[in-house]
């Protein structure tokens, strides 16, 4: 992270609980546009130099570390303390693992605040928390001070000092006991802050991202956490070259094109000739469109009477 973001930070995501108002359904590995709550979750906080999910173990699409509260299902206080003991950085960022709207860029807007000192940013608070559309503040969806955590979970659960167990004193006790002590600042992100409790929740968030205005960035999300890929490229200079080259060559001609714009910036990106990737596939767009261009101002020339290419004229 950046220093106006406040400098690395971990990430403790809490994906346990009954999700009772689901019938019991394992909710974190409910899919929502192809991928589980919970990758999408993770997905937004990739960012983090240690991801700490509290819960049994289960397979993600990225690298995390496990834990456990004592007992388990001992309540979010718990699995806070358990995922806390796991972690190093001074900032963490705590989340619940049924936001699938979160992105990064909210995860950096609200470390950015945390920070202090920038237009979204106050001084001296102990966390920041995004608000709902009704104001209310959602814990899960925040950016705490490590130290201020500790301090209070500690003052909570009656010890002296840290000692990295205990937590069975926290079983129970809702998570405002915490916040309540603590300095908070807010920042306002209403899609961010929605959750799915409900299947209603489920189908409202699978419904919205097929809108016509979220279907490609969600899929293209999609396809880069599947594979794996972390890169950043500008989706608009592909869609024209995809656009070019099926009007201006053949329909088949798209995806083979993009497909192979994506081999070729690989292919570039390894030899070393381009800084990054995003620059490799840049680049191997430019030629490719330029291709496309003069295929089709060859095909324009052909279709003129009189041109170099074309048919001679009828000399009468």
């Amino acid at each position: 992270m950046t220093t106006k973001e406040g400098g690395p930070y971990d990430a403790v995501v809490l994906a346990g609980g009954g999700a009772a108002r689901l019938g019991g359904a394992d909710k974190p590995g409910v899919r929502v546009g192809g991928r589980t709550l919970i990758d999408r979750v993770l997905a937004a906080c990739s960012g983090a130099g240690t991801t700490v999910v509290v819960a049994a173990p289960r397979p993600t699409a990225r690298p995390v570390v496990w834990a456990r509260e004592e007992p388990a299902g001992g309540g979010p206080l718990a699995a806070l303390d358990a995922g806390l003991a796991r972690t190093t950085a001074e900032r963490v960022v705590v989340l619940s693992a049924d936001l699938p709207f979160l992105g990064e860029q909210t995860v950096r807007r609200l470390l950015a605040a945390l920070a202090g000192g920038g237009p979204d940013g106050v001084d001296g608070v102990d966390g920041a928390v995004l608000t709902d559309p009704d104001g209310r503040d959602q814990p899960l969806v925040a950016a705490y001070r490590r130290d201020a955590l500790l301090r209070e979970i500690a003052v909570l659960d009656g010890r002296d000092g840290r000692d990295g167990q205990g937590g069975g004193g926290l079983a129970g006790l809702p998570l405002r006991r915490l916040t309540g002590r603590l300095v908070l600042t807010r920042v306002a992100d209403p899609l961010a802050a929605f959750d799915c409790d409900t299947w209603d929740d489920i189908a409202s968030a699978r419904a919205r991202i097929r809108e016509h205005g979220n279907v490609l960035d969600e899929w293209i999300s999609a396809v880069k956490d599947e594979l794996g890929i972390e890169l950043d490229v500008d989706t608009g200079a592909l869609l024209d070259l995809a656009r070019d080259a099926a009007h201006g060559v053949a329909r088949p001609a798209a995806p083979l094109t993009t497909f192979l714009v994506g081999y070729a910036a690989a292919q570039a990106a390894a030899r070393g000739g381009a800084a990054g990737g995003a620059e490799a596939v840049a680049e191997a767009t430019r030629k490719a469109a330029a291709l496309a261009a003069r295929w089709a101002d060859e095909d324009q020339q052909d279709a003129k009477p009189g041109s170099a290419a074309g048919t001679p004229p009828d000399a009468g």
